[in-house]
């Protein structure tokens, strides 16, 4: 009589065993522990605490003398938080406008900074290239420079009678003065002129229409290009080593196929480079929303408020005009900006986290272990010799 290999079951398990599987598990956690806590200790005092006490300030109305946990400092809810998303009032109108200059910023320093440290990365790693380790360290040297020199020297350069204009005067091109130019470039594109009556009512964050299509000022351009000559080089180092990895068997490879040189960058290359991508955009955006010391060496928000950025305009009100909260406040809004924006890029760019199965992977993974652990009956049958007959 044939046996009715469907039935399934589960094949037996050693009990003691994972109980010591367990054991030696929770004995590794607790070592792992105790390596970690006095790190975690140092963390917890000077980065969780000081975080949690200017989460207190942001809602109170301390005054920045004394302890701002003493009974004369009261709490007041969200008042600082609505004075600079009500769009009304100067405050929340130098909000508006540093998220207005602070949007251009990212929007043309991620990009072009990804791009030029992709290109870096692919001209330093050709196997032609003599002198390769010449070029990179020039082109990291500048990653590695004071902030505060570098934008020093991009005032002299930049200033109006710097060598850059000095190089735009050699194509018969006037160049502006560049520090001292509030003009948004978009608008120099159109043709300048005043707002039509339409665009100029205050819109969101007490920003007129008109105010938002600017465009970053002519001041606010002359820090993008420094963003991107500082920044590239450090990304180029992460494109460098992500390229190695991939080798050349696997370019090779493409080319046998009869692919073309952008085909192989397209479908090849460029998939492979996704955890690195990842890295390298969502460290821009992070950088790139906290920009500080350029504005403060360079221009102090100037000029007419079209370098003011979050960041800055946190230092100047809480320091600068001694209101505490709401300078706390603006800190906050800036960390939760720069959430929602990595969530978005990851959003887009997807599971790039290379340590991280992906959701096929898990599903494939647990048909695996399901079909390990269960015995046909058949198959349990012809092992013990009941299907032999004589």
């Amino acid at each position: 009589m044939p046996v009715d290999t469907t039935t399934q079951v589960r094949a037996p398990s050693s009990a003691p065993g994972r109980q010591r599987a367990g054991k030696g598990i929770h004995n590794q956690t607790g070592t792992g522990w105790l390596f970690v806590s006095p790190t975690v200790l140092i963390l917890g005092i000077f980065l969780f605490v000081p975080v949690l006490m200017a989460a207190w300030v942001s809602v109170s109305d301390w005054s920045g003398r004394g302890s701002p946990l003493s009974s004369n400092v009261n709490f007041v809810g969200a008042s600082n938080y609505a004075e600079m998303l009500g769009g009304r009032g100067l405050a929340a109108r130098d909000f508006g406008t540093a998220i207005r200059n602070n949007l251009y910023y990212v929007i043309f320093v991620v990009p072009l900074q990804t791009a030029a440290a992709l290109g870096l990365a692919f001209m330093v790693n050709k196997r032609a290239l003599r002198g390769k380790g010449f070029f990179r360290t020039a082109f990291y040297f500048p990653s590695v420079t004071s902030s505060v020199a570098i934008t020093v020297l991009w005032l002299f350069l930049f200033s109006a009678s710097g060598a850059v204009n000095a190089f735009l005067s050699a194509f018969s091109i006037t160049g502006p003065n560049w520090f001292q130019d509030p003009r948004g470039v978009f608008h120099l594109l159109m043709g300048g002129g005043t707002a039509p009556a339409a665009l100029a009512e205050p819109g969101l964050l007490g920003i007129s229409t008109w105010e938002w299509i600017s465009g970053p000022s002519v001041a606010m351009c002359a820090f993008i290009l420094m963003a991107i000559f500082t920044t590239s080089g450090t990304f180029m180092l992460l494109f460098l080593a992500a390229l190695q990895s991939i080798g050349e068997e696997t370019d090779e490879a493409a080319m046998v196929d009869g692919a073309s040189a952008w085909q192989r960058f397209w479908h090849v290359t460029l998939p492979m480079l996704r955890p690195t991508m990842f890295t390298v955009i969502t460290l821009g955006l992070i950088g790139t929303w906290q920009v500080f010391d350029q504005i403060y060496t360079g221009s102090k928000g100037g000029p007419s408020k079209t370098t003011l950025t979050p960041a800055f305009l946190s230092y100047q009100t809480a320091f600068e005009a001694q209101r505490w909260g709401r300078g706390a406040a603006i800190a906050f809004v800036l960390f939760a900006i720069i959430v929602i924006f990595t969530l978005l890029q990851r959003l887009i760019l997807g599971n790039s986290d290379p340590t991280q199965p992906s959701r096929r992977d898990l599903r494939a993974q647990r048909t695996r272990n399901t079909a390990a652990t269960t015995v046909p009956v058949g198959a349990v049958t012809n092992s013990t010799g009941g299907g032999s007959g004589g």
